[in-house]
């Protein structure tokens, strides 16, 4: 009975030594850094990459209609600010949403629970002005790989030519660094995020190509 006596009571208590006890729960706050910052970072990734797959098949699409460098340019200026724009309004909504919510459950169970821990869980939730100002600058960034590459190359074939394979190289970069972030395969992801973005742009192209033989809408201009 001895030896069960001693191993609930070191599970119970593991620690009787205070420094022993504060090193455990700096790791712990450490650990729990990490992770937030991962998710941090990974969002990031991910709305990096909505900028940058929404630009280029945008540009790509417009080019399908009209070969002019000037109306790819402000087609993809206009996707880049509407794309920000929204990202930002979409995720400061959401996150005031959930801070809401937990708000809400926080006063429903304060009575009947620990006040400092309801604080807590209100102090771990991100701001929404935060929130909403990171998902518009990781648009935004995304945005301008196809952006600047192919806006102000002025021949029709190597302007498509140059956002295709900027948006290509951004996508398996970005799709590498959201898994390894995520703990997943990186190649896997670099590759399923790839042949994501080409799917969207054929799909884009042909598309606006079909919808603009159709109603014979080719415009030629510069």
């Amino acid at each position: 009975m001895a030896p069960n006596a001693v191993s609930d009571a070191s599970t119970a208590f593991p620690s009787s030594n205070p420094k022993q006890h504060g090193q455990d729960i700096e790791a712990a706050a450490g650990r729990v850094d990490y992770l937030a910052r991962a998710q941090w970072l990974r969002a990031a990734v991910l709305g990096a990459n909505d900028g940058l797959v929404s630009v280029a098949s945008l540009m790509i699409g417009v080019g399908a209609v009209n070969v002019g460098a000037r109306a790819m340019l402000v087609s993809g200026l206009a996707g880049l600010v509407a794309g920000a724009c929204s990202m930002a309004i979409g995720e400061f909504v959401s996150v005031y949403a959930q801070y809401d919510i937990q708000v809400a459950h926080s006063d429903r169970s304060r009575s009947g629970s620990d006040a400092s821990g309801e604080e807590e869980e209100e102090e771990g939730l991100p701001s929404p002005t935060k929130a909403a100002a990171a998902s518009a600058l990781a648009f935004a960034l995304g945005a301008l790989l196809p952006l600047l590459s192919g806006g102000f190359v002025r021949p029709w074939g190597a302007r498509v030519a140059a956002v295709c394979a900027s948006t290509s190289l951004g996508l398996a970069g970005f799709g590498a660094a959201g898994a390894y972030l995520g703990g997943a395969n990186v190649v896997r992801s670099g590759v399923r995020v790839l042949l994501g973005g080409w799917l969207a742009m054929a799909v884009t192209f042909a598309l606006l190509k079909l919808f603009s033989l159709a109603f014979k809408m080719e415009v030629m201009s510069a």
